[in-house]
């Protein structure tokens, strides 16, 4: 059976859908499996090894010259490729009118959400097959609910990733053992305060951990450099800025700290999923909606606005650093 996943973005989206590969796999051993998402995001669906083929699209900036000859081509391509895959199903895993756009391309059944539970129900009338989920779920569960309804097997168990870190140098790094710190993220409301940033950098440098402190622009950039201050150059365990570093560089990264500490964004959610020691931050989001819950190896803390103090965050490093890779968390 042939299948392709809609689930064009964004990076934690994705992440969350990975799962539904990982069911399909189970259910249907012989399933090829292609992915349709952002160009942004391409190297995400790579990293599950049952992912046949990743097709990029690039509706952000298809959208800012819709008309223009370049994107046109660049469309009529994509099309061109779904088409001739001649996919037994398409299954919309975003919920969106770009998406259910994206998937009508593919000229193959499509099955989605139900317009009680897309995103933006009028998707749900590009559908063949349209199938409820509980919304009271994890953003998890309700994906593996839906590819569970659509394909016509139960979806057990607790969620199983199974990415493959990329084996690749990641410049900057320190030598040192270091604890990752993803202070990034496009929401103010999301950001830990910096003072407690700050305070954490300190401790982790008491317990032998430098801080390596990641970013993907300009303002992320000078934040990272505000948070690591002037550090002593000559101390081994002093906090560093990194350099700009691609997602597959960052799965790397991720997968060689000692522990990660993160708030809700994208990479946070990767690293959970790379079985990395996880702590991530909540206030601004629902925990119980978006946190990791499927290993003893990540924690979310934080909820309805209230942000965890550093001695929490310490505490629950502590645990995570402690579980053993690969072990499950009680159902």
């Amino acid at each position: 059976m042939h299948i392709a996943l809609i689930k064009t973005s964004s990076m934690g989206d994705v992440i969350h859908a990975l799962p539904v590969v990982t069911d399909i796999v189970r259910a249907i051993p012989d399933a090829r499996i292609d992915w349709v998402v952002e160009e942004s995001f391409a190297e995400l669906p790579a990293l599950h090894r049952s992912v046949r083929d990743v097709i990029p699209v690039a509706i952000r900036r298809w959208r800012r010259s819709l008309f223009a000859a370049g994107t046109r081509r660049e469309i009529s391509a994509v099309r061109a490729r779904l088409r001739d895959a001649r996919y037994d199903l398409v299954l919309d895993l975003q919920g969106l009118v770009k998406s259910a756009w994206v998937a009508r391309m593919a000229g193959a059944p499509i099955a989605g959400f139900s317009r009680r539970c897309a995103r933006e129900p009028l998707a749900a009338l590009a559908y063949r097959e349209r199938f409820d989920v509980d919304l009271s779920l994890h953003a998890i569960e309700r994906l593996r609910s839906l590819a569970a309804q659509a394909l016509g097997y139960r979806a057990e168990g607790l969620p199983v990733f199974a990415l493959s870190p990329p084996d690749e140098p990641v410049p900057g790094l320190p030598e040192r053992p270091y604890a990752l710190l993803l202070h990034a993220t496009s929401r103010a409301d999301k950001q830990w305060p910096d003072d407690r940033w700050r305070e954490l950098i300190a401790a982790l440098a008491g317990r032998g951990l430098a801080a390596a402190l990641p970013w993907g622009s300009a303002v992320e950039r000078q934040r990272a450099m505000a948070l690591a201050g002037n550090p002593d150059q000559s101390d081994p365990l002093a906090p560093v800025v990194l350099p700009k570093l691609t997602l597959r560089q960052c799965a790397a990264a991720i997968a060689r700290a000692r522990l990660v500490v993160g708030v809700d964004t994208g990479l946070t959610h990767l690293s959970a999923a790379l079985d990395a020691p996880t702590v991530a931050l909540f206030a601004a989001t629902p925990a119980w909606r978006f946190g990791p819950y499927w290993t003893p190896r990540a924690v979310g803390l934080g909820e309805d606005g209230r942000w965890p103090d550093v001695d929490e965050v310490l505490a629950a490093s502590d645990r995570v650093r402690a579980a053993a890779p690969g072990e499950a968390a009680d159902a």
